[in-house]
C-alpha cells in the first residue's frame, strides 16, 4: 500500500486544474525507515552505517498502478540500520520533499555487511 504526500496532493492538485504547473523531478529516490513515515514528511529516514537514497524508476502506469522496473541495491551496511520496515520516495538523494511512502510486505534486521536489494516490482504505487 502506498500513500502520496501533503506535499504532492497539493501540486498534482494544482497542476491538473490548471493554478501552478508541476515540473516532475529529474530523477526520484528509495529511502527506508524502521517507522512509518507520514504524509506530513514526518518519521525518520535511516542515517549513517553507509546508507543513502538510491535512484529507482518505474514502469508506465496501466490500470491505476505501477512499480519498480529494476532491482534497487543499497551499499552493504557499515553498522546495524534496525529493523527496515518501510520506504519513501524523494524528489532529490538527499533533503528535498516526500512524493509518496509505504510498507514493506515483510521487515527485515539490517546487521553490518548486509545488503538490502529491493527486486523488481516490489514497490508498488496505486492511484486510488
Amino acid at each position: 500500500m502506498s500513500a502520496m504526500s501533503d506535499y504532492l496532493e497539493l501540486k498534482v492538485l494544482d497542476h491538473v486544474l490548471g493554478t501552478t504547473a508541476y515540473t516532475k523531478p529529474s530523477a526520484v529516490y528509495l529511502g527506508l525507515s524502521t517507522g512509518s513515515f507520514g504524509d506530513d514528511n514526518s518519521g525518520t529516514e535511516l542515517s549513517g552505517s553507509n546508507y543513502s537514497r538510491k535512484a529507482i524508476t518505474f514502469s508506465s502506469a496501466a490500470s491505476g498502478t505501477t512499480s519498480n522496473d529494476s532491482t534497487i541495491e543499497f551499499s552493504a551496511a557499515t553498522g546495524s540500520w534496525g529493523t527496515v520496515s518501510h520506504w519513501a520516495l524523494f524528489d532529490a538523494s538527499s533533503s528535498g520533499n516526500l512524493l509518496i511512502h509505504g510498507v514493506f510486505t515483510a521487515s527485515k534486521a539490517i546487521a553490518s555487511g548486509d545488503i538490502v536489494r529491493v527486486a523488481t516490482g516490489d514497490i508498488d504505487i496505486t492511484a486510488a
